[in-house]
């Protein structure tokens, strides 16, 4: 069964809740210090905010990610075209997202809603979510964006058409497709909860004046989720959130908002990725904070999260590669390996809580 709620929250409701939190919280780092520092074992068990560093772990309980069945993922999606709010390539691939979660035993909910873009624009937006063991409080959450950006600002010919998006946003909602397969045929002792998210996307233009742009442009299904998530009270222990995670040349650096907001997240996840050999790609170099769906769902949100994101210290001004936001972001530049590195990573975290 899937359900269906509707949100719609302006865009300066969003600020003013991200004010009140820095009012109240200082930011937010103060507050998850706080809360980590002073959480009982017993909360630990329970699924506490507290990660623990890393232990000895069976890194053979997992289940086997397939990187073949991610691309394959990752082509359907391409397939529709580019998945951009109010088009109806947008709205045929949100329905296939949420069948196919639900075709691997999710228990599906759909928040649908309207959000003010930078320009005006008034956007129909879906942030689809799946649930696996949903009456579990020990729960951890993986998210992806799945909309794709309007527009090939950064490249140099066909500016105004929006791109394909293989890799910014298709191979984070494939590998979370093929972890969902793996998840209905071996279901894990925790609870997880699959998470696409909407209008991440639709920021101003590169190239836009600071005073006509703002953070907040961006991330908008994630910034509802977390003023309203799909289950009143909801927490989970941490989250994951993979974002440009199929490329050939993939280099997952420690993003700086991962390291302020979930640290032991981060050395849990880097830690495991070495142990299964994939310590080329997950690299040690901690790189500027970003904004992405990790800042709201960590700060606005409650879930201390890590940002799993091909960012590479040695392309700037920002280290997205060379096809971020151009017509290059296409199946051309998925790898399976890669989808396959960070697919097994998760899913070892994911059996091993």
């Amino acid at each position: 069964m899937t359900w269906v709620f509707r949100f719609k929250t302006e865009k300066k409701e969003a600020a003013g809740v991200m004010n009140k939190f820095k009012q109240i919280f200082g930011g937010g780092l103060i507050l998850w210090m706080c809360v980590l520092g002073c959480a009982s074992e017993e909360d630990k068990k329970r699924g506490g905010l507290e990660v623990d560093i890393e232990q000895e772990v069976d890194l053979s309980v997992a289940p086997e990610f397939s990187g073949d069945s991610a691309y394959q993922f990752v082509e359907r999606q391409v397939g529709f075209g580019p998945r951009v709010p109010n088009s109806e390539e947008h709205e045929r691939c949100g329905e296939w997202l949420a069948q196919e979660l639900q075709r691997h035993g999710a228990e599906v909910i759909v928040q649908k809603g309207k959000s003010k873009a930078f320009d005006g624009k008034v956007l129909e937006l879906s942030n689809i979510v799946g649930q696996y063991n949903p009456n579990s409080k020990n729960r951890i959450m993986l998210y992806a964006h799945w909309d794709t950006r309007p527009f090939a600002d950064k490249d140099i010919i066909r500016k105004n058409e929006p791109i394909d998006g293989a890799n910014d946003g298709g191979s984070g909602v494939g590998v979370l497709l093929e972890i969902a397969r793996q998840l209905s045929e071996k279901p894990p002792r925790i609870g997880v909860d699959i998470i696409f998210f909407d209008g991440e996307d639709y920021g101003a233009p590169n190239g836009t004046p600071s005073s006509s742009s703002s953070y907040l442009d961006w991330c908008l299904g994630s910034q509802f989720w977390s003023e309203q998530p799909h289950r009143y009270g909801y927490r989970a222990r941490f989250g994951i959130l993979l974002d440009m995670v199929g490329a050939k040349d993939a280099v997952f650096n420690r993003e700086g908002t991962s390291m302020k907001y979930a640290p032991s997240v981060v050395r849990k996840v880097w830690s495991r990725a070495e142990k299964l050999g994939y310590g080329n790609l997950f690299q040690n170099k901690e790189t500027p904070s970003t904004v992405d769906d990790n800042l709201f769902v960590s700060e606005m949100g409650g879930v201390p999260s890590v940002n799993i994101v091909d960012y590479r210290m040695n392309v700037m001004p920002m280290g997205y590669g060379p096809f971020h936001h151009t017509h290059a972001d296409n199946m051309t530049v998925i790898d399976r390996s890669t989808l396959e590195a960070v697919g097994k990573t998760v899913l070892s975290i994911v059996y091993s809580e």
